[in-house]
């Protein structure tokens, strides 16, 4: 049965990942808190990871999640739940090419998907931030301001901003530096 949940849960999420993995992201939150399979600290853990390992974020994560529930038959139903729309989506667009290549109507609705794309994608950026930059059990158990900020998540940040946008000799190197730099930052600060 863990696996018939497994692959509609993640069927349901790979059926809006119009805009790329990240903008299941707020699926993904939605279904960690209501089936109480990762949390959203867990969640910020597998985005790190998934963006730093070969392959779709949303098929890493499909992967790890289910692995983690029902172990390898799991990690196999939650990818195949996760890639069975986009196939199915794929071989009827195929079947029908030539209609839709040149229909004003679909391609209209990809035009007016933009927008719900674009605002997953702002969305799951944001609840990203929240769970790395914002304590809100100290906050709620000491109520100070201060104690909301994770502060060194912050500095790192800043870091990071300003070596990729204003030293110049450092903004042209490869993405897997940034990765190993935060990483190592993250480690040297305790994070």
């Amino acid at each position: 049965m863990i696996y018939l949940r497994l692959f509609w849960e993640f069927f349901k999420v790979g059926l809006f990942a119009v805009g790329g993995g990240m903008a299941t992201i707020p699926f993904l939150q939605e279904m960690g808190s209501r089936t109480g399979w990762f949390t959203d600290a867990m969640l910020a853990d597998m985005i790190a990871v998934g963006e730093s390992t070969p392959g779709p974020i949303g098929i890493n994560m499909a992967t790890y999640v289910g692995y983690t529930v029902g172990g390898i038959p799991g990690g196999v139903v939650a990818t195949l739940g996760e890639i069975t729309p986009s196939v199915v989506v794929i071989l009827i667009i195929a079947a029908f090419l030539t209609a839709f290549r040149s229909n004003k109507y679909v391609d209209r609705a990809f035009y007016g998907m933009r927008p719900a794309s674009t605002a997953l994608i702002a969305a799951a950026g944001i609840g990203v931030l929240r769970i790395c930059l914002l304590r809100t059990e100290a906050w709620e158990s000491s109520g100070s301001l201060a104690g909301l900020i994770d502060w060194k998540a912050l500095a790192v940040l800043a870091g990071i901003w300003v070596l990729t946008n204003l030293v110049k000799p450092v903004k042209n190197l490869h993405p897997l530096a940034f990765i190993a730099l935060s990483a190592a930052a993250g480690i040297a600060l305790g994070m």
